[in-house]
């Protein structure tokens, strides 16, 4: 939910030329879904919690694409000053791998809610190295699908974690891709400074 609430506080804090209509909608939207979500999840509604959590990141992954092709208008456009664009690239490159993260999570051994009925996290979509030491109680939480969010967007590939499913495979190459584009933008825009 943090991460969340984080990607949705990035968006506001976007330029509204590079928003993807109001700043504060992003928020507006995923906030209350997120609450709805957790109130779910403690309730013990696992069908409800995983059509919410599906919504708030279906929310939130439009919103950063939406706000990456404006940036990438704004650099074509030379509509935004240098420094604007490069905070807002930041800005996107950190919401590309907390929405990766919350994906991953979201999605992986059938989602959070799945993996806590089984106890165990023996099959999934990510080979942690954890899983390959035999400690059946081994659990990944958000840290590990947010470690390797962070490798895909900074080294364009997982670094410790094999990839195992095509659902996965695609989404990393997604990331990688929207990460690329933006540090892209980033070094096109510092080279155009100098």
């Amino acid at each position: 939910m943090m991460a969340v609430f984080s990607v949705g506080g990035l968006y506001w804090a976007l330029p509204e030329a590079l928003s993807p209509g109001p700043g504060w909608l992003a928020l507006a939207l995923a906030a209350p879904l997120s609450i709805a979500n957790m109130i779910l999840y403690r309730r013990s509604r696992h069908g409800l919690n995983q059509i919410v959590g599906y919504t708030v990141l279906s929310v939130i992954t439009a919103a950063m694409i939406g706000a990456l092709v404006l940036l990438i208008l704004a650099l074509l456009g030379h509509k935004e000053s240098a420094p604007v664009l490069l905070r807002s690239a930041a800005a996107l490159w950190i919401s590309n791998i907390l929405v990766f993260a919350s994906w991953y999570w979201r999605l992986d051994a059938g989602g959070p809610n799945q993996r806590d009925l089984r106890g165990e996290h023996t099959e999934g979509a990510f080979l942690f190295p954890q899983m390959t030491l035999g400690d059946s109680a081994w659990m990944p939480g958000f840290v590990d699908y947010l470690f390797l969010a962070f490798n895909t967007s900074t080294a364009f590939s997982p670094t410790d974690v094999p990839v195992l499913s095509r659902w996965a495979k695609g989404m990393m190459m997604v990331q990688s891709t929207i990460s690329l584009a933006t540090l892209a933008l980033l070094a096109a825009r510092a080279v155009n400074i100098l």
